[in-house]
């Protein structure tokens, strides 16, 4: 797609820092800098998110997220990662490229990744009798 910077990252035309990469997906370092390590897993062919991208694409995808994480615990001295997506405006996504962020974390390194506002009044048996699959 010719207006997707990730389109573009993995064209060559904008430079990145390549971690991985096989014939169906991309992953490179976010220049955002806001977690050491911040890596951004996308997949060769444009989908805008989890919700339109085909099965093939979600599964390469998703199978070099383990792959990153993995290595990142096993050989980089990581103690554990956040794998996190956002799919659709509503739900905070930036740029309309299925992606997938894996942030590298260590034991104590002071990061908040769950800044959720507390505990809701929820009645849970009506959420799951609204959102079940049937």
């Amino acid at each position: 797609m010719d207006d997707c910077i990730f389109c573009k990252i993995i064209d060559g035309a904008i430079p990145s820092y390549k971690i991985y990469e096989d014939d169906k997906v991309y992953a490179f370092l976010d220049i955002a800098c806001d977690a050491y390590g911040h890596t951004l897993v996308i997949p060769k062919r444009h989908c805008v998110n989890v919700l339109d991208c085909d099965p093939d694409s979600l599964a390469a995808v998703i199978n070099a997220v383990k792959t990153i994480s993995n290595h990142y615990v096993n050989d980089c001295g990581f103690d554990g990662v956040n794998v996190f997506n956002a799919s659709g405006k509503a739900a905070e996504q930036s740029v309309f490229h299925l992606h997938f962020h894996i942030i590298p974390r260590k034991n104590g390194d002071g990061l908040e990744m769950w800044p959720l506002s507390g505990k809701r009044d929820i009645d849970l048996q009506s959420v799951c009798d609204k959102l079940a699959l049937k």
